[in-house]
Formats: structure tokens, sequence, C-alpha cells
């Protein structure tokens, strides 16, 4: 019998919750259960697995990350969407560094709207730049391997010893590929 206010939503919340404090590849079925007061097992009649939770945490992170992106984009085109979308990628990895790790996460077909919307988004940024298909899809994979390159070698520290600050590093990073996407060689 499901134990009193615990519902796969809480779970997902709480997963990701520690997922921030503790790493997501720490979060685990048993320390939920600790957190809750309950036996590991009580947890199974609300998830499945230790996989399924996990996939669940993910696609809270997408869809977090796909809000904070489209409120940033709102109103905004060009070089202003590109550095308001990219910040709000960079600020979601550093506030929450457990949920977006989780993103990593190959999510399958039934999981498959969260990261539709944040390709969507992506796309939107792109349509300022006036580029057709494939370059569209280039493009998409491009900003997304910056973003995620960036963010992931930031929080492992990858930046610390450099004497150059990593903000001014991604202001010019931003500037670059600007003026990349402004001026998207020809096949």
């Amino acid at each position: 019998m499901p134990r009193a206010g615990v519902t796969a939503e809480r779970l997902t919340q709480a997963a990701a919750e520690l997922a921030d404090e503790i790493g997501f590849d720490n979060v685990t079925v048993s320390a939920l259960a600790r957190g809750f007061g309950v036996k590991d097992a009580s947890l199974y009649s609300h998830v499945r697995s230790l996989q399924e939770l996990r996939t669940r945490v993910a696609a809270l992170a997408l869809t977090e990350l796909a809000d904070n992106a489209a409120a940033a984009l709102a109103g905004r085109s060009g070089k202003e969407a590109l550095v308001a979308f990219a910040n709000a990628y960079r600020d979601y990895a550093k506030a929450h560094p457990g949920r977006y790790a989780s993103i990593l996460l190959e999510l399958g077909p039934t999981v498959a709207g969260p990261a539709t919307r944040h390709s969507e988004l992506t796309r939107a940024i792109l349509r300022g730049y006036r580029l057709a298909e494939p370059d569209e899809t280039d493009a998409v994979r491009l900003l997304g391997s910056t973003f995620h390159g960036y963010a992931s070698l930031e929080q492992a520290g990858g930046f610390a010893q450099t004497p150059r600050a990593a903000d001014a590093s991604w202001s010019r990073t931003l500037d670059a590929l600007d003026t990349l996407l402004r001026n998207w060689p020809p096949r």
C-alpha cells in the first residue's frame, strides 16, 4: 500500500534536490527512502526502478531548463537571443549541477517531449540567423555541444587554474558563435 504523502512526483523532486546536493550518480533508492522515513521497498510502488527515477529527474531537468530558456528568449532575436539562451543554460548548470548531469541520460521515446522542446527552443534562436537545413541541424548540434562542453568543464573546475576569468571567456565564446552563425560557411 502506498505511503501517504509519497508520490512519484514528490520522489522525483526529492531525487532532483538530492542530486544537486550529492551528485546525480550518487542518488539511490535507499538515500531517498531514508529521506522519506520509509523502507526502500515502499518506494517501488511509486517508481519501478532507479533507472525510471533517474529518467524522471532528467525529464524534470530538461523541462526546467526549457522553461528558463523560454523565459529568457521572450522578445529577443539574433545575438540577444543567443546570449539569453546560453546564459540560461549555463546558469541552470551552475544552480542545479546534479539535475544538469541528469540530462545526459538517453531518455528514449517515452520521455521525448522535454528534449524535443529544448531542441525547438534552440531552433527558435537560429531563425534570426536564417539557416536552412541541414545547416540548422548542424548549428543546433554546435550550440548544444559548446554550451554543454563549457558548462561541464566549468563544473569540473577545468577553468580554475587559468588566469582569465571564465565569464570573460564565456562572453568571447558567445561573440564567436554569433559571428559564426551570421557568416555560416557555404557547403
